[in-house]
C-alpha cells in the first residue's frame, strides 16, 4: 500500500520561509515525477511545482524565483523550500507521486493528505 506522508507548513508572516516535505512509503516502490501542489478555498487545485526523477523542474509562474522543489530518490521524499512568502500563497498544498509498484503494472498518481499554510501578519 503506497502512503504519502507531508510535512511541514504552518503559519509565516509575508516575506518570511517556510519548508515542506513529503515522503513516499510502501513496497516495491517504483517513483517517477514528483511535485506540489495548492488549493485555495472554493478554488480548483493548482500546480506550484513538479520535479521529474533526474530533477527536471517546473514551476509555477506565481512562485517561480521564490520556492524551490527538490528530491531525494534514496527516500523517494521530495521538498518545497518557500521563500518571501505572500498572503495569496495561503493554501492546503498537495504532494502529488507518480508510482508504479509492479514492475508489470501501470504508473498511477497518488496524493497525500495536504497541509495548511498560511501566510498572515
Amino acid at each position: 500500500q503506497v502512503q504519502l506522508v507531508e510535512s511541514g507548513g504552518g503559519l509565516m508572516q509575508p516575506g518570511g520561509s517556510l519548508s515542506l516535505s513529503c515522503a513516499a512509503s510502501g513496497s516495491r516502490l517504483r517513483v517517477f515525477d514528483m511535485g506540489w501542489y495548492r488549493q485555495h478555498p472554493g478554488q480548483q487545485r493548482e500546480l506550484v511545482a513538479t520535479i521529474g526523477m533526474l530533477r527536471s523542474t517546473e514551476y509555477a509562474d506565481s512562485v517561480q524565483g521564490r520556492f524551490t522543489i527538490s528530491r531525494d530518490n534514496a527516500k523517494n521524499t521530495i521538498y518545497l523550500e518557500m521563500s518571501n512568502l505572500k498572503p495569496e500563497d495561503t493554501a492546503v498544498y498537495f504532494c502529488k507521486a507518480n508510482i508504479r509498484t509492479d514492475p508489470a503494472g501501470p504508473r498511477i498518481d497518488y496524493w497525500g493528505q495536504g497541509t495548511q499554510v498560511t501566510v498572515s501578519s
